[in-house]
C-alpha cells in the first residue's frame, strides 16, 4: 500500500459527474467512468496489496456506506481493489489509513524476511499507534496470509507473486551494485522505474532500499525525494 494522489483529471471529473447522476437516479455507482478513473488513479493496481495481476477489479468503499447515500456515491470514498482484498476487508477493519491522504510507508513497515518455505515472513510493523494504522497492519496481514482455507489459498498465490517480483528486483539491485559506468546508469534508470508508484508491490521494494540505504544512498534519496 502506497500513497496515491487523487488528482482531478479529465477521467476523474467524468467519474464525479457520473456519480452525481447515479445518486440522483438512485442507480449503481459502478459506472464505466468511475472504473476508468480508478484504474487511472491506482495505476491498475489493487490499492491494498498493490498487485497488478488482477482478474477481478472491484470498487471498494474505504468507509462502508451501510446505506449512507453520501458515502455510497462519494468519489473520495471509492478505491480500486482486487476481489481477494475487498472480500477480506469487508467492514471488519474500520477505520483504516486513507492512502490518498497519508504516506502509509512512513506508518507501517513492508518487509519480507527469509526465503521460500517456512522461514519466509512478511512483517507489517506499525510505526504509529493510531487505531487506523493498527487496523491497516492487521488487514495487510490477513490479506497476505488469509483467515479461511479459501483465503489462505488466495494469499499463498499472492505471496508467490510478491516473491517473484521481489526476486527480480533484487537481481536488478545486484547487477546495479556490480555494474560500472554506462551500464550502472542504465540499471539505475531501471531501478528507479521499479520504485515508481506504477510498479507492483512498490512499498516492499522501497523498504528493501530503505533498509539498505547505506549501500544505495542514491536510490534511498530518490525515494525520499518523492521520485522526483
Amino acid at each position: 500500500m502506497i500513497k496515491v494522489e487523487r488528482k482531478l483529471t479529465d477521467k476523474a471529473q467524468k467519474a464525479i459527474a457520473s456519480l452525481l447522476k447515479a445518486k440522483t437516479q438512485n442507480s449503481t455507482y459502478n459506472t464505466p467512468e468511475v472504473n476508468a478513473a480508478l484504474r487511472e488513479m491506482f495505476h491498475s493496481k489493487c490499492y491494498i496489496c498493490e498487485s497488478n495481476q488482477i482478474t477481478s477489479y472491484q470498487i471498494e468503499h474505504l468507509r462502508s456506506h451501510k446505506g449512507d447515500v453520501e458515502l455510497k456515491y462519494n468519489w473520495n470514498n471509492l478505491f480500486l481493489a482486487c476481489a481477494h482484498c475487498n472480500n477480506t476487508k469487508l467492514n471488519k477493519y474500520e477505520p483504516i489509513v486513507d492512502c490518498t491522504k497519508e504516506n502509509v510507508e512512513e506508518l507501517i513497515t513492508f518487509r519480507k524476511k527469509g526465503y521460500f518455505g517456512t522461514e519466509e515472513e512478511l512483517i507489517f510493523e506499525v510505526l504509529d499507534e493510531r487505531l487506523e494504522i493498527q487496523n491497516t497492519a492487521k488487514l495487510l496481514r490477513e490479506v497476505y496470509y488469509g483467515s479461511t482455507p479459501q483465503k489462505q489459498m488466495e494469499a499463498k498465490k499472492l505471496r508467490r507473486t510478491l516473491r517473484k517480483e521481489l526476486s527480480q528486483f533484487k537481481e536488478y539491485v545486484r547487477e546495479y551494485q556490480e555494474a560500472e559506468d554506462e551500464d550502472q546508469e542504465d540499471l539505475k534508470y531501471l531501478l528507479k522505474k521499479q520504485l515508481e508508484d506504477t510498479s507492483p508491490f512498490a512499498a516492499f521494494k522501497r523498504w528493501l532500499i530503505k533498509d539498505n540505504q547505506e549501500f544505495y544512498p542514491e536510490l534511498a534519496a530518490y525515494i525520499k525525494s518523492g521520485r522526483k
